[in-house]
């Protein structure tokens, strides 16, 4: 995917959460049991707002950064939806290449836009069950989130126990093989059929939202030893 593709994606899902939103903002969200929708939609608001300033080159260290106070509820969806045109419109005139400070290894526009397209994503797709629509991730966008999240997520993380054998992820509709194994004092990802302790197999939808906890392992097709997959997947936060 490339950075049109991107901000198309941002686009048509931050539509489709304010549209859910709309409406229901005190409405819990069950795959962020501390949230209500408006919670949700203020933290991908703010969170957009914050990767505007830094993809803009505004904001170079962000320890000093303090957002806005979110709006009253009357007026969040139009805070939201400004918010998310301005990071979209902002972020696709960027060349993907250009430096940019970011908490990743990767240190470039580039990360940001894939990491917007990504976060916005799994947000609607918390909106959208909060709403009680389970609707999946767009396919291609969602392999292209399994592959973020084992690069840059997994990998900074100092998670104990995966044995050798690993873990294999493997798409149901479509392209998409991952299996995930210690080396090096790391982790190694490749992109092909391996043989782990554990397999997991499913919609490029749901082995992204599993790796998010927005779905259990018993909503997926799984073999092998399931503790393996577990401790795993208890090292990362819902995001």
């Amino acid at each position: 995917m490339d950075r049109t593709d991107y901000m198309y994606a941002l686009r048509r899902d931050g539509a489709r959460l304010a549209e859910a939103a709309a409406g229901h903002l005190a409405a819990p969200v069950p795959s962020c049991p501390e949230w209500t929708v408006a919670d949700l939609v203020g933290h991908t608001g703010a969170v957009h707002r914050f990767w505007t300033a830094v993809g803009s080159g505004e904001l170079t260290d962000p320890s000093g950064y303090a957002p806005l106070p979110r709006p009253a509820e009357d007026g969040l969806i139009e805070w939201f939806t400004e918010g998310l045109e301005l990071c979209a419109a902002t972020l696709e005139t960027l060349d993907p290449e250009l430096p940019r400070w970011t908490w990743s290894d990767r240190k470039d526009v580039g990360f940001i836009q894939r990491r917007m397209a990504q976060e916005q994503a799994v947000h609607t797709w918390d909106g959208l069950a909060a709403a009680g629509r389970d609707e999946p991730v767009e396919p291609a966008l969602a392999a292209d989130g399994v592959d973020e999240f084992l690069a840059h997520f997994a990998r900074a993380k100092e998670t104990a126990g995966l044995p050798e054998a690993g873990l294999h992820l493997h798409a149901t509709d479509g392209p998409g093989e991952w299996w995930i194994r210690p080396a090096d004092g790391g982790w190694r990802v490749d992109r092909e059929h391996g043989k782990g302790a554990v397999a997991v197999r499913g919609t490029r939808s749901d082995l992204l939202l599993l790796l998010w906890r927005r779905r259990g392992a018993d909503q997926l097709e799984t073999f092998g030893d399931l503790a393996v997959l577990e401790d795993f997947l208890s090292a990362f936060s819902r995001g």
